[in-house]
């Protein structure tokens, strides 16, 4: 590893959350060793607003990275694994009512190889089965409430990500960084101030006077003070493409039966969905909407009836939610990291994976070229389409619903500001064309598989309504072999909870 060219070495975090101590933990594992000075500067009034509280597999690599095993921090954020996502009630074709989104690796290839065609084929009009939660192991695992940690000797390795505490994450980071020499100030920032030539040279707080620092990051949230307000960055909205502004949370106690949940269930509601997310210590429940069409009292009414909690007394949780990103995140010596960058919402629990990526992106980067114009306009354009990627694909979980209950549904669906590569996968998949060489043509710009893009499109039925007999020489896969397949494997991984346990018992 090089040597960054710049002599800069001081590095101020203004901001904390979980974007601000995952940057300080990244760096510090990096640099603090070659004599870098990582300061993270944060109010003790601005807690942490933790939406969701579930990852995308990345996570996984983030603590790989660091060297901390899963048996160190997930019993400390009450952490669960997670096999992948359920949308119930989406769509309201017979058959296709519910979907799940799975994690799978390469070893689900002959099953996925069985989708593909099938889908193919029901696509182009042949009456074949299509639905993708037969062909998936992960899928099973969710359904059993197992963990998705096979045996050994099965051969297999299932991919997942996890659910936890976003305070739980943000303490235990705290300790790591500690561990690590990153220096902690809790304070208030009054002023920014900069250099002649505009860069950011330090800020003033309240009781530890000016701070000075060779390069800042903003996790100040959805306040953006240093990228938006002091730099004057834009930001760039897409309220209309994704309308949800809005959620209020409420906790539930686990099931009575004792058993533990291994995906995300994510509902459609009237105006919105409704997240439930499984920690050790109890669920974790939202309502996403959009306040363009149900105020905050109906919303947090809708979410208490959902719950069945209309007369429990459980205090509900209420969020503002800014969705969008900057036009960069990188600005002369500043990088936006978290909801200070942007945030779409947590739908697919991508949050994280934004800042993983942003601060890991900028750290290669930095090392390969320090300040260098080039490589600020790299980090930009990567981290833009990451942001554009998620967007593109939580975006079609709207187009594609066909629910008619409300206006909301209905304006999601006919909502006319398509994104141009989603229009052209809507095009050829509608057309029965090559959707999986469309996708390898948009490969740059997507940031899931075209496993994930076939799996939305199908397990929302989106297919021609009056499908013919199919040829007899035409191969179909069988779903009720697939199920065999994954069934039998399922059996080689754990319940969930006892799966978990063997944290308490390795202490």
């Amino acid at each position: 590893m090089t040597e960054p060219t710049s002599p800069s070495r001081r590095i101020l975090i203004v901001g904390g959350g979980t974007a601000g101590w995952m940057a300080a933990a990244l760096f510090a594992h990096a640099w603090q060793k070659r004599g870098f000075d990582i300061t993270l500067l944060e109010s003790s009034a601005i807690g942490t607003i933790g939406v969701g509280e579930g990852s995308t597999p990345k996570m996984r690599r983030f603590f790989e990275r660091l060297g901390v095993p899963e048996a160190e921090w997930m019993p400390a954020c009450n952490a669960t694994y997670k096999c992948g996502i359920r949308f119930p009630k989406w769509a309201t074709r017979k058959g296709y009512e519910s979907y799940y989104h799975p994690f799978f690796s390469h070893d689900d290839d002959a099953t996925i190889r069985a989708f593909f065609n099938n889908v193919t084929l029901r696509n182009r009009n042949f009456d074949v089965p299509a639905h993708p939660d037969a062909f998936f192991v992960s899928n099973y695992l969710a359904r059993q409430r197992r963990a998705p940690l096979a045996e050994a000797g099965t051969g297999y390795a299932a991919d997942y990500a996890y659910h936890f505490d976003a305070s739980g994450i943000v303490e235990f980071l705290k300790g790591f960084s500690a561990t690590h020499g990153v220096r902690h100030v809790i304070d208030t920032v009054t002023a920014v101030h900069r250099h002649e030539n505009g860069d950011l040279a330090g800020v003033s707080t309240e009781q530890h006077g000016d701070i000075e620092a060779d390069f800042f990051v903003d996790c100040t949230g959805f306040a953006s003070l240093l990228i938006c307000k002091t730099l004057g960055v834009q930001f760039d909205s897409y309220k209309d493409i994704l309308f949800n502004d809005s959620a209020v949370a409420l906790p539930t106690p686990h099931d009575a039966d004792g058993s533990l949940p291994s995906e995300t269930l994510s509902t459609a509601l009237k105006y919105g969905w409704v997240w439930k997310i499984p920690l050790t210590n109890r669920f974790g429940n939202g309502y996403v909407y959009s306040s363009s069409y149900i105020d905050q009292d109906a919303a947090e009414t809708e979410l208490r009836a959902h719950l069945g909690l209309l007369d429990a007394d459980v205090e509900a949780r209420h969020l503002k939610m800014r969705v969008g990103r900057v036009a960069h995140s990188w600005d002369r010596n500043c990088l936006a990291v978290g909801l200070a960058q942007g945030f779409i919402e947590p739908l697919e629990a991508t949050a994280l994976m934004i800042v993983q990526d942003t601060v890991e992106t900028f750290m290669q980067r930095y090392e390969q070229g320090g300040f260098s114009d080039r490589y600020r306009a790299d980090v930009n354009e990567k981290i833009n389409l990451i942001f554009d990627g998620v967007k593109n694909y939580v975006f079609m979980h709207y187009k594609l619903n066909s629910r008619d209950d409300t206006d909301y549904w209905i304006d999601n669906r006919a909502n006319p500001h398509v994104a141009d590569d989603v229009a052209r996968i809507l095009e050829v998949w509608d057309k029965g064309g090559d959707l999986l060489g469309e996708l390898r043509n948009q490969a740059s710009r997507l940031v899931y598989s075209p496993t994930s893009w076939y799996c939305i499109l199908a397990g929302m039925g989106r297919f021609p309504r009056a499908p013919k007999k199919p040829k007899r020489k035409l191969q179909v896969a069988d779903p009720a072999d697939a199920k065999r397949y994954c069934e039998g494997l399922a059996r080689h991984f754990p319940d969930h909870r006892a799966a978990l346990a063997r944290f308490a018992a390795s202490d």
